[in-house]
């Protein structure tokens, strides 16, 4: 049977874990979103050597489980001396996951600038750098934003598989409470009632992005 005496004691944990889940999904997208870009750049590289290097590398990542990922970086690395906290192997499992799959969305929105833009900034003879700061990135990060943003909801979603390399996320969380308690259907109840207002919350904000950056 339900208890909400119950429930609204187990709250205050379960928000406690939620800031966890939160900070590791903003870090881990701040790191796939940079990842991701030098990933795309590096495939686009002229030199075919580093192309198919960052290729392979993307590929490989995108072929293979986040899960593997994570333990990887949390139970293998520290037999070759390098050791990570839970948090560090989390953020930096699921950022470089979703890079994998953000340079494929930077790539459409490269390849969607006109031809016309990449010789006008030749022409010019803007260096590269300035090129790729003042024009190219400017004209292909707008249109795919509604796709960046959907791929933080989703990485947002995937938090809970960091409570197998041990980090205390809500899923985590619940899982304690329910094995002390013996109590498990008011814990994971509000687990997925504060996910659905997270995510809701997050799809509104994008979405108010990507119409502030079409007015401009």
């Amino acid at each position: 049977m339900w208890s909400w005496s119950f429930t609204w004691s187990t709250l205050p944990y379960i928000l406690d874990a939620m800031k966890m889940t939160i900070l590791a999904t903003i870090v881990g997208f701040a790191i796939a979103l940079v990842g991701g870009l030098l990933l795309a750049m590096g495939r686009r590289s002229k030199n075919r050597l580093i192309s198919l290097i960052f290729t392979g590398v993307i590929e490989f990542v995108r072929s293979t489980p986040l899960l593997v990922q994570l333990y990887f970086l949390f139970y293998g690395l520290p037999a070759i001396g390098i050791s990570l906290g839970p948090f560090t192997a989390g953020v930096l499992g699921l950022g470089i996951h979703y890079s994998a799959y953000l340079s494929e969305v930077y790539r459409s929105g490269i390849e969607a600038v006109p031809r016309g833009q990449w010789e006008a900034a030749k022409a010019l003879n803007f260096t590269r750098w300035t090129m790729w700061r003042r024009i190219i990135l400017p004209q292909a990060i707008r249109p795919v934003v509604p796709v960046l943003g959907n791929y933080l909801i989703v990485m947002f979603k995937e938090t809970p598989v960091l409570s197998a390399i041990t980090l205390v996320e809500m899923l985590m969380a619940a899982k304690m409470i329910g094995a002390e308690s013996f109590r498990y259907l008011e814990a994971f109840t509000l687990v997925g009632i504060l996910f659905l207002i997270l995510s809701y919350a997050s799809s509104l904000l994008i979405r108010r992005l990507e119409l502030k950056w079409n007015r401009t």
